[in-house]
C-alpha cells in the first residue's frame, strides 16, 4: 500500500517541481531582462549584446525592403552566420513597436523558447534515468540557473533556438532508439540545425552518426538524413553565392583564414582546459563516468554530442569572450546534454550510499542536497565568486553598461550629422543600429575588404594562447585612409596606426564631457554649429 502510494506521489512531485522550477526560471528571465535595459532621454531602452544587434541591424533592413544588408544599399556582405534567427528577428521587426522595445520582443521570444526546453530536457532526463524524480529536477534546476546559456539567449542571440532544436533532436533519437523505429520529424529537425548556424552540422552529424551504428535496420533512412543536411547546406550555399557572391560568410573568412592552425588550435585547447578547470574537472568528469559505469547508446549519444562540441570549439580556436568564463557559445547549446548525465551521476552516488547505509537516509538526503547546492554555485562562477553578483541579479549582465555607451553616441550621431554621413565604428551592433546611419565596420565583420586581409599575431610563448577570434584584421589605411568616414567614433588596439590619417583629415573632439570621436574636416555632412554648442573644451 505504502509503494503505490510513494508511486503514486513521484508524478505529483515532478509536476509540482518542474511547475515551480518554470515559474523561478520566468521570474528570473524578467529581472535578466530589466537589468539589461536602461533609460535614457526619458525612454527606456531594450538591447541587445552587440553581435545579435549586428544581426537585429540586417533584420530591420531586410523588414523594411532594403534587403538582407547591413548598409542599406551598400556592399551585399554576409556579416552573421545564423540566418534563420535573422529572418526571426525580421519578423519581429514587422509588429507595431518601436525602435527602443524591438530587442525586448527578441528576449521575451528566448525566454519562450528556454521555457519549451526545460520540458525537452525533462522528457530527456525521464529517458535516462527510467523517470528519477530527482534526476528531472536537478538537472532541469541547473539548466534553468545556468547563467551563460541565460546569458547569451536572453541578450538575443541565436543560442536559446540552437539549444532547443538540438535537445529536441536528442530527444527524438533516444526515443528511436528505445522504441527501435525512426522519426521523420528527427531528420527534419537535425536538417534545421545548419539554418540556424552552418556549424550546428557538427552535432547533426553525430547524431546520426550514432543511429547508424545503433539502429542498423534503419540506416537507409539515416543517409536520406544525411541527405537532407546536405540538401539544406546546398541550399544556404546557392543562396549566398547568389547574393552576396560568396560559398562562405564574410565572418569565416574573418576569423579562420590567415592564422595558422596550430595557433588557433593552441589557443582553443587552452580556453576548453580553462573552461574544465573553473567548472571543477571533477564536476566535469562525472558525465563520463556515467558512461564508463553505464555504457549504452543513450549515454553515448550524449557524451559524444559534449565531447564533439567541446573538440569543435578547440578547432575554431573557442570565442571571442572566453575572459568571461563559463561555456562558450559553441559548447553552452550542449550543456543541457551535460547536466542531465551530471544529475543522472549524482543520483546513481546518491542511491548506491542509500542501499549500504540504509539507516542513515537523511543525512545522505541532506548531503545530496548540500551537494547539488554547492555544484550548481560552482558552474556559475564562471569567473570566480564575483560572477556570482551577475549571475544572483545584483550586478548588470555583461556588456550592458557598453551598450548604453553605444546608444548615447547613436543618438548624438543623429544630432550632429545628416543621413548621408558614414560612421566607422569598431562595435558594430547597437551604435549603427540606432543611429541610422552607414557604418564603416574597422573589424571587418561586414567588410569584404577588411575579412579577406591580413590577421595580426604575435610572437613568443603569447602566440599559442592569444588567438581573438575576429578581432584581429583591420587596415586603417583603407578603412579611415581611403573611405574617409565622416565620423570615427572609435579605434581598435593599436591606435597610432590610424594617426596620420586621423591628424591630416580630421578634427578631435569630446562631446558632453565622455563622448571622444574624430570629425571629418570641412564635411558637408557633420552639422558644426551643433557640435560647436555640446562640445567640451
Amino acid at each position: 500500500m505504502f509503494r503505490d502510494t510513494l508511486t503514486m506521489a513521484k508524478p505529483r512531485i515532478t509536476t509540482v517541481g518542474m511547475g515551480l522550477i518554470a515559474a523561478l526560471f520566468c521570474l528570473y528571465a524578467a529581472v535578466f531582462i530589466y537589468n539589461t535595459s536602461f533609460v535614457m532621454s526619458g525612454t527606456r531602452y531594450f538591447t541587445l549584446f552587440d553581435d545579435a544587434m549586428v544581426s537585429m541591424r540586417y533584420a530591420k533592413n531586410l523588414a523594411e525592403g532594403q534587403g538582407l544588408l547591413w548598409n542599406p544599399g551598400g556592399e551585399h556582405v554576409e556579416g552573421f552566420t545564423n540566418p534563420l534567427w535573422v529572418m526571426v528577428m525580421a519578423l519581429a521587426h514587422l509588429l507595431p513597436v518601436s525602435a527602443p522595445h524591438v530587442s525586448l520582443i527578441i528576449q521575451i521570444l528566448a525566454v519562450g523558447i528556454l521555457l519549451v526546453n526545460l520540458f525537452v530536457c525533462k522528457k530527456i532526463a525521464d529517458l535516462i534515468s527510467d523517470n528519477s524524480t530527482f534526476v528531472a529536477l536537478c538537472a532541469t534546476t541547473f539548466i534553468a540557473f545556468y547563467l551563460p546559456l541565460n546569458n547569451w539567449s536572453l541578450q538575443g542571440m541565436e543560442v536559446s533556438l540552437a539549444t532547443l532544436l538540438l535537445s529536441s533532436s536528442v530527444f527524438l533519437a533516444l526515443k528511436s532508439l528505445r522504441s527501435d523505429q525512426f522519426s521523420y520529424s528527427l531528420l527534419l529537425l537535425l536538417a534545421l540545425l545548419p539554418t540556424i548556424r552552418l556549424d550546428l552540422i557538427v552535432p547533426a552529424t553525430v547524431i546520426i552518426g550514432v543511429l547508424l551504428l545503433a539502429q542498423k535496420n534503419h540506416r537507409k533512412t539515416y543517409v536520406l538524413g544525411l541527405f537532407f543536411i546536405f540538401l539544406t547546406i546546398l541550399a544556404q550555399t546557392a543562396f549566398r553565392f547568389r547574393y552576396y557572391y560568396y560559398i562562405l560568410p564574410n565572418t569565416y573568412y574573418l576569423k579562420m583564414v590567415g592564422y595558422p592552425l596550430l595557433l588557433r588550435i593552441s589557443r582553443g585547447a587552452y580556453v576548453a582546459l580553462d573552461f574544465i578547470l573553473k567548472i571543477n574537472w571533477v564536476l566535469f568528469s562525472v558525465p563520463f563516468i556515467v558512461l564508463a559505469i553505464r555504457r549504452n547508446t543513450a549515454n553515448a549519444l550524449l557524451v559524444s554530442l559534449i565531447a564533439a562540441q567541446i573538440i569543435y570549439s578547440i578547432y575554431v580556436g573557442g570565442d571571442a569572450w572566453e575572459w568571461w568564463g563559463g561555456s562558450n557559445r559553441y559548447i553552452c547549446i550542449i550543456m543541457p546534454a551535460f547536466f542531465i548525465l551530471f544529475a543522472y551521476g549524482l543520483d546513481r552516488m546518491r542511491l548506491r550510499a542509500l542501499s549500504i547505509f540504509p539507516q542513515l537516509t537523511k543525512p545522505i538526503h541532506g548531503l545530496s542536497g548540500v551537494v547539488v547546492l554547492v555544484s550548481l554555485l560552482n558552474v556559475n562562477a564562471t569567473r570566480g565568486a564575483e560572477s556570482w553578483g551577475e549571475w544572483l541579479l545584483l550586478t548588470p549582465p555583461m556588456h550592458v553598461a557598453e551598450n548604453q555607451r553605444q546608444l548615447k553616441q547613436a543618438l548624438l550621431m543623429q544630432q550632429i550629422t545628416d543621413v548621408r554621413a558614414t560612421v566607422a565604428v569598431v562595435s558594430a551592433g547597437t551604435l549603427p543600429y540606432f543611429a541610422n546611419r552607414v557604418a564603416i565596420d574597422l573589424l571587418g565583420k561586414n567588410d569584404l575588404n577588411i575579412a579577406h586581409g591580413d590577421m595580426r599575431t604575435q610572437s613568443g610563448m603569447d602566440q599559442f594562447t592569444y588567438f581573438y577570434p575576429g578581432h584581429l584584421k583591420w587596415n586603417y589605411a583603407y578603412s579611415i585612409g581611403q573611405l574617409q568616414p565622416d565620423v570615427v567614433i572609435e579605434l581598435w588596439m593599436i591606435p597610432i596606426e590610424a594617426q596620420p590619417y586621423l591628424s591630416r583629415d580630421y578634427r578631435e573632439v569630446t562631446l558632453q564631457r565622455n563622448y571622444h570621436m574624430y570629425l571629418r574636416k570641412g564635411s558637408p555632412n557633420i552639422r558644426w554649429d551643433v557640435v560647436q554648442a555640446i562640445q567640451t573644451h
